[in-house]
């Protein structure tokens, strides 16, 4: 008796702040027979799961900082400043890192910007979590700069964010095993990319086609004016002399 073949999964595993929605909707339009599953992991430890063959795709933030995985970048964030609603940068439509000189600025320990110095004032001491660092902004202790989708993440009705025009701003890629691109993945970073589900990787594109040749070398006639076989349509008009008018009577 031999073992039952294991039918096909996809594993997706993907970081805080990014949304797969819309392309899982997708794989389930095109590969319905086929489930995908989603693991929600800490940036962290996003490369590692992939490394660890726990999952077989991961969508998570640049630089990586794992060998052995290929990435493809996706889109690049906007990153923000989350503040009090009453705070005086509200008034602005984004700010400069210069203009948060003066203020705390908190860096939690799951930081996902890499800012070569901090900015601002530093913190008694770092937040465990980007969460953490969010009920320490509404309690008015420090500000908290972040991907956009982070701050949206953790939104809360008594703070709001500020586009931050000069920080250091965060990469998401779709990575994976390098070696190991299987159909199933090759199917995902498809739809990542947005080809279509006819599109074929490597397929030359289609030559217009030309007319066809008479016998002779010669075209077929494209005039309006003549017919099929180049004779002149009943439409065309006549060369020549024209004929003598009638006489009246």
């Amino acid at each position: 008796m031999t073992d039952s073949p294991v039918p096909p999964s996809f594993t997706l595993a993907y970081v805080p702040g990014v949304t797969p929605g819309k392309w899982v909707r997708t794989w389930n339009e095109r590969l319905p027979e086929v489930p995908l599953s989603l693991i929600g992991v800490s940036a962290a430890e996003a490369a590692d799961l992939v490394l660890d063959r726990a999952a077989d795709a991961v969508l998570l933030r640049l630089p990586t900082g794992r060998e052995g995985l290929h990435a493809i970048p996706l889109y690049t964030e906007t990153t923000v400043v989350v503040v009090p609603k009453d705070h005086p940068v509200t008034v602005v439509a984004e700010v400069s890192v210069a203009d948060l000189a003066d203020d705390v600025l908190l860096h939690p320990l799951d930081e996902t910007l890499h800012w070569e110095r901090p900015p601002g004032l530093p913190a008694i001491e770092r937040p465990g979590s980007t969460a953490d660092a969010i009920e320490l902004v509404a309690a008015g202790v420090g500000l908290l700069v972040v991907p956009q989708s982070l701050a949206r993440l953790h939104h809360r009705r008594d703070l709001t964010y500020v586009p931050v025009s000069d920080a250091p701003q965060s990469r998401v890629a779709l990575s994976w095993l390098e070696g190991e691109t299987t159909d199933l993945m090759e199917q995902f970073i498809g739809i990542v990319r947005g080809r279509t589900v006819n599109s074929t990787r490597g397929r030359p594109p289609e030559q217009p086609k030309s007319k066809r040749a008479e016998p002779g070398g010669r075209k077929p006639a494209a005039d309006k004016a003549t017919g099929r076989n180049g004779k002149r349509g009943a439409g065309a008009a006549r060369g020549g002399r024209r004929g003598r008018p009638r006489r009246r009577s």
